[in-house]
């Protein structure tokens, strides 16, 4: 579990990143991701500019979504993408985005997925179940 002030240190690389994109400065390649997340979510947008909102906890049993978690799911589904792992993944990716017409959408539909793998697999006490978790992505697939 992240304390605190190491939970804050990596929010602030959202609002660093941000700040940077937005000035047009240069951007490293795991910034550039982090900078095309936040583009996709301008939902998110006056938060991270105003920062105040950096140590707030997000309850969900309160209906609120934690942006930052979220973000964070975006960017741990490109990376299972651009990986290939678990295999398959890349082709559901292009094909649930050829239905969709949506990147965004895409991913929010897969992320659903891997929460929902990764929430059986902490409530259980267990690796997360691939097989599980691929057979949800490709049920999201329309023949």
């Amino acid at each position: 579990m992240f304390y605190s002030s190491e939970r804050d240190k990596l929010r602030q690389v959202y609002v660093d990143v941000w700040q940077k994109a937005k000035n047009n400065q240069p951007l490293e390649a795991i910034e550039e991701m982090i900078a095309r997340v936040i583009d996709m979510h301008p939902e998110y947008h006056a938060m991270l500019d105003n920062q105040h909102r950096l140590g707030n906890e997000y309850l969900p049993e309160m209906g609120e979504t934690n942006p930052f978690l979220h973000m964070g799911m975006h960017l741990g589904l490109q990376e299972q993408v651009s990986l290939d792992r678990p295999a398959g993944i890349q082709t559901i990716y292009q094909q649930l985005g050829e239905q969709l017409k949506s990147i965004t959408k895409t991913e929010h539909a897969m992320m659903d997925c891997l929460a929902e793998s990764l929430w059986i697999a902490q409530k259980n006490q267990l690796e997360p179940d691939e097989q599980q978790y691929l057979q949800c992505l490709k049920s999201l697939i329309k023949d």
